[in-house]
């Protein structure tokens, strides 16, 4: 789930986190190559130096002037997500390439990442076609789309099992059940948020909840079943809602948009994910289940690099040798807290002390920094 949380951290610190995450600085320019998009996003604003541009390969380059944690989307205009960028904190900048097809779009700020956030509308102009890609790309993009499609297959069954336990009032069983049910979610997470209707639905926590929405999903019931300890007529509901609402999901996830760059693009969000929602425990805050997740968007976001690594090697074989050899300094590292490689058993969060806690978020940063110049090196 998207939202950035200050309760376990300082805002400080946050800040210092995220700028370590997205491997920018509060003195690095903004400035994108000569047909680059410079987005400006205030906690008011959201400026953009051009609202026409050539259909391709596009860059935005981000800048935070404003005193809130924001994101920035380029979106179709039914609300799909073409790609985005989380987690930009106050007075720092970041680049995203995109892969965009002549059209309309609209490019969205959400400062404080919550709500439709500011918006300016673009055109994409062109033949409707971006330039020929390496059929390596396509390759790439097939078989992502199937692993996709194989993980919301999984996630069915499993979450069945994980309401059935909860409807026949089983609390320990639906406790044993609730954390298997998310892993195919967590692996392709960007997917899933792409469609922008179904992750609020199912993934959100109570902090983040807009005006007026009614909390559904997992953690309504990760805090019954762990805070509250009960289960009632409410709940029983909540869990048919999520097998209908997962099940749309699975029906959809053939139809995302997917392209070699929003891959490397979410890829970086599974890490961000990992380091604004795992890492201080805020994603799993009752059931404490946290490295389970943790785990799940590692493998989803080191399945997507393994897919474009033979295009991106080949054009920064030091970026592949960096990003091969901070993926198994963090594999080898979680590995230390589950019972062995090939589970899932990890321990609970809540006694993970605050040194290791520090363990794995510089863990994650020093992959999440080469991690964010992916899709860069994909379209050279």
């Amino acid at each position: 789930m998207r939202p950035l949380r200050l309760s376990v951290v300082t805002a400080a610190a946050t800040v210092a986190a995220l700028t370590a995450v997205t491997g920018c600085t509060e003195k690095s320019s903004a400035k994108g190559g000569d047909g680059a998009i410079e987005v400006t996003a205030t906690d008011s604003k959201c400026e953009v130096s051009k609202k026409e541009f050539p259909a391709g390969h596009v860059e935005l380059a981000i800048e935070n002037k404003g005193s809130k944690v924001t994101e920035v989307y380029i979106l179709f205009p039914d609300d799909r997500v073409v790609t985005e960028r989380e987690n930009i904190g106050p007075g720092t900048q970041q680049k995203v390439t995109a892969e965009v097809k002549a059209g309309d779009y609209e490019i969205a700020c959400k400062p404080g990442m919550k709500g439709d956030g500011i918006r300016q509308k673009v055109t994409a102009t062109g033949s409707g076609k971006v330039a020929k890609r390496d059929p390596r790309l396509d390759k790439a993009v097939a078989d992502y789309r199937k692993y996709a499609q194989e993980q919301a297959d999984a996630t069915i069954p499993l979450v069945k099992v994980f309401a059935e336990a909860v409807k026949d009032g089983d609390i320990e069983a639906a406790k044993k059940a609730y954390a298997p049910s998310r892993i195919g979610w967590e692996r392709t997470e960007p997917v899933a948020e792409s469609f922008g209707d179904i992750d609020p639905e199912v993934d959100a926590r109570a902090d983040g909840l807009e005006k007026g929405q009614k909390w559904t999903g997992w953690h309504a019931l990760e805090k019954a079943l762990w805070q509250d300890k009960k289960i009632g007529a409410e709940q029983k509901t909540l869990a048919d809602q999520l097998v209908t609402d997962l099940t749309d999901w699975q029906k959809r996830v053939g139809k995302a948009e997917i392209t070699p760059t929003s891959m490397a693009n979410g890829a970086k969000e599974l890490l961000d994910e990992v380091s604004t929602g795992k890492v201080t425990g805020e994603e799993e805050r009752y059931s404490h289940t946290d490295l389970v997740d943790f785990k799940a968007n590692v493998e989803g976001a080191q399945k997507a690099y393994e897919l474009l690594k033979p295009v991106a090697q080949e054009n920064d074989k030091t970026l592949t040798t960096e990003l091969d050899k901070q993926f198994a300094a963090l594999d080898t590292l979680l590995d230390t807290y589950r019972a062995d490689k090939n589970s899932y058993d990890f321990v609970s969060y809540d006694k993970v002390g605050e040194s290791d806690r520090k363990k794995l978020s510089d863990a994650v940063n020093a992959l999440a920094e080469p991690l964010s110049k992916l899709a860069t090196a994909v379209v050279k």
